[in-house]
């Protein structure tokens, strides 16, 4: 058996006045994340540096212009900078344009890195949405830009924690329009889609779960139509594919059954039902996967926590959770 590399991944640290710099530090920290990938930063030395001091980190700081002049030693944060910015205006817990500027920069160059090759793997700190909207970003959050600024088809989001793979039909969206949305061509689209990266991840035959809308998956039409409409047509049609696509099955009972391993994947049709399930299973190691880009792409599943920023209390779970997965991934897709 062949010995898969070790993945490059870049740390984007968010915007400079949240909970991003000082969980970033934190993995970086953490001597396993070591032994799984080449990790390095992507940020402000004198953001990272006040980050540095609210984690009692003393590690050397070695300033770099592209990953390959990283040492990825431990003790060592290979920092990649954007730009010159006027750091001491940052205050912590407030939206602010330069923050949400600096925030944009980082994922940009992130971007550069990977469709250059240079990069396999990012993992993201949170971003807030009004300041990069303050910045002049049209788009809403990291998938979306990250989805436009590769080009990609798509970007289609997953959550792991535990023995979960939770993927979304629909995500930012008003509760009332996404049980419309959830139709039988957008929900065939999702599972031809897991079917695609589980199949690239070496998982033979993955075996795709839909969830329900209504109770009971509507009891053969009595609460309600989606499922004889839309949902049970796409489980068909994809089955016809030669997809191991299942269901309905509601979605009260979905979730459970795939905490048990039954199946690879679990298509959710709205942000809610598959959000809630995954965050009561474990609300710190729920993190999320974007599959779809010409890069692995990871993420916290919590935003910029403004509230606690510079305090030191935010938990630091999450981020090493999502940049020690994302580098499983990545070798699952790249084993021999």
């Amino acid at each position: 058996m062949s010995i898969v590399k070790k993945p490059v991944v870049a740390l984007t640290i968010g915007d400079p006045a949240g909970v991003g710099p000082e969980i970033s530090i934190a993995t970086m920290m953490d001597q396993g994340v070591y032994e799984e990938c080449h990790p390095f930063l992507i940020g402000s030395v004198p953001i990272i540096k006040r980050a540095m001091a609210i984690k009692n980190c003393d590690f050397a700081i070695n300033v770099i212009t592209s990953p390959g002049e990283a040492k990825f030693t431990f003790g060592t944060l290979d920092v990649l900078e954007t730009g010159d910015y006027d750091c001491d205006s940052i205050e912590w817990g407030k939206i602010q344009q330069l923050a949400g500027q600096m925030s944009l920069d980082y994922v940009m160059k992130s971007i550069e890195l990977g469709m250059a090759g240079l990069v396999d793997v990012v993992s993201t700190a949170p971003i807030h949405k009004e300041a990069i909207k303050l910045a002049g970003c049209k788009l809403p959050g990291h998938t979306e830009i990250f989805q436009v600024e590769t080009g990609s088809d798509y970007g289609l989001t997953m959550f792991h924690v535990q023995k979960l793979r939770v993927f979304f039909v629909s995500r930012h969206m008003a509760l009332k329009d996404a049980c419309d949305y959830a139709n039988k061509e957008r929900v065939l689209a999702c599972v031809q889609q897991i079917h695609h990266e589980f199949t690239a991840l070496n998982i033979k035959n993955p075996r795709i779960a839909v969830a329900a809308l209504n109770p009971h998956a509507s009891d053969n039409g009595l609460f309600g139509h989606e499922e004889r409409d839309n949902l049970i047509p796409a489980v068909k049609a994809a089955q016809e594919m030669g997809i191991n696509a299942i269901g309905p099955i509601p979605a009260d009972s979905v979730f459970h059954i795939g905490k048990q391993g039954t199946y690879d994947a679990i298509l959710s049709l709205y942000h809610d039902q598959g959000h809630i399930a995954c965050k009561t299973l474990d609300f710190e190691r729920s993190i999320t996967i974007t599959f779809g880009l010409p890069f692995m792409r990871s993420s916290v599943d919590h935003g910029t926590a403004f509230d606690i920023a510079g305090s030191g209390k935010a938990g630091t779970v999450s981020m090493l959770e999502s940049t020690l997965v994302a580098s499983r991934y990545w070798k699952m897709k790249h084993q021999s």
